[in-house]
């Protein structure tokens, strides 16, 4: 590699670097950790253990990426299953454990929901997509974005709870743009 290209490189990953220490320092990281706590909260009172035989039932939070227990233990979801049935934060969840340990998700307490239309959106140093909507801005599972074959610029449906708190949205359809 020759000396301009190096030094282009190391001016191009200064500038991402001090993007990525102003996005840390702009108060987001708090955002969500609040909202972790209160889905961990509500989880904990609308949330349950038992045992069917010798199978293992949970009830929990969906909190846009993951579902956490009565105990705020988390416990990982598909990406497919995400996007297949459109969850969306806050959602109440049943995870069966069969005796041969397979996760089965079913959505048994769908949130009140809106439907907005936005833009997607690809983040230029992560690649993550969000969808722009209603002044804010959304993330989204990258399976729905693929599932759709989205691609930056298109028109989106998106669904997010209707009391308007949440870091996430699911996608309900993409309108190529033309």
């Amino acid at each position: 590699m020759e000396t301009e290209d190096l030094q282009s490189l190391i001016a191009d990953l200064e500038s991402k670097l001090e993007k990525l220490k102003a996005a840390a320092g702009s108060g987001d990281g708090e955002v969500i950790r609040s909202r972790a706590a209160d889905y961990s909260k509500k989880a904990a009172k609308v949330g349950s253990f038992s045992n069917i035989g010798a199978e293992r039932v949970i009830e929990g939070v969906f909190d846009g990426t993951r579902m956490i227990g009565p105990d705020g233990k988390q416990y990982s979801i598909p990406a497919n299953y995400i996007s297949k049935s459109k969850l969306v934060e806050g959602d109440i969840l049943k995870l069966t454990i069969d005796t041969e340990g397979n996760f089965i998700y079913k959505q048994i307490g769908p949130v009140t929901r809106d439907r907005l239309i936005g833009t997607l959106m690809k983040e230029e140093m992560s690649g993550d997509y969000y969808v722009s909507a209603a002044g804010r801005k959304y993330k989204v599972i990258l399976a729905s974005v693929t599932y759709f074959k989205g691609d930056a610029g298109d028109e989106v449906v998106i669904l997010v709870p209707k009391d308007g708190q949440s870091a996430w949205a699911a996608i309900e359809n993409i309108i190529k743009k033309a």
